[in-house]
């Protein structure tokens, strides 16, 4: 595994090292750097720090691991692949992804999952440990987004306005939820066995990544959303 000391490099230098032929890296006293691994496929990336905006964006089946908070637009439409974050996310994070996964041990910021969508037999999956900011999935048209709220915290699970335009996928939050105001294009129920049978992989998998207890987890009901509606624009702006 190659070792990057990434302390005075900016990001066009840091991303040009990473494009070498070896395939695993690890990268320490990483402060900030942009585009870190974007669009790269068939490597094996270990960040030590904090790594900028756009992380992991266009990603192509490689692999991240963050031991650290990350910032803005984690995985932003990346294709496949898997990113691991020890610590929380920024705003906007899979932007348009459509494939692989984004696992967060804590907190992501506003808008995560924007645009969200699935394409052809790739399904994305974004888990996070915490809570998540407002617009968590706006315009979400594929895949699956569940939040744990595992983590002690004044904040709800969800800031405001879940699921704005939201007219394909699903998304899973831990607890019956009955105090978040959902749009009227949405259905928002108790997770049945069916339901939950579609996320226990995932479930499992992230356990694994973040040493958490599945039994635990699985302790507490969910609460899955649906759309009602593959056009929600039309009950929200037409008038009838």
């Amino acid at each position: 595994m190659k070792k990057i000391h990434a302390k005075d490099l900016d990001y066009m230098e840091l991303n040009e090292q990473l494009r070498q032929n070896d395939t695993e890296y690890t990268i320490d006293e990483c402060c900030g750097q942009r585009f870190i691994g974007a669009g790269m496929s068939s490597k094996k990336i270990i960040i030590e720090g904090t790594p900028g905006n756009a992380l992991g964006a266009y990603l192509n089946n490689a692999q991240i691991t963050v031991h650290g908070n990350a910032q803005d637009a984690v995985g932003d439409t990346m294709n496949e692949g898997k990113i691991l974050v020890h610590g929380n996310i920024g705003d906007t994070a899979g932007y348009a992804m459509r494939g692989g996964k984004i696992y967060v041990r804590d907190h992501a910021g506003y808008r995560a999952g924007i645009h969200m969508k699935a394409y052809k037999n790739k399904i994305p999956v974004m888990i996070i440990g915490g809570h998540a900011g407002s617009f968590l999935g706006e315009y979400q048209a594929g895949g699956i987004i569940i939040v744990l709220n595992l983590h002690e915290s004044n904040c709800p699970i969800v800031g405001n306005f879940p699921c704005t335009g939201m007219h394909g996928g699903h998304m899973y939050l831990r607890g019956l939820c009955e105090n978040i105001k959902f749009p009227s294009q949405v259905t928002s129920r108790v997770a049945t066995d069916e339901d939950m049978n579609e996320i226990k992989n995932y479930l499992s998998e992230y356990c694994s990544d973040f040493g958490y207890d599945m039994e635990e987890i699985l302790s507490v009901p969910f609460t899955v959303i649906t759309p009602d509606s593959k056009n929600p624009y039309k009950q929200m702006y037409v008038a009838n």
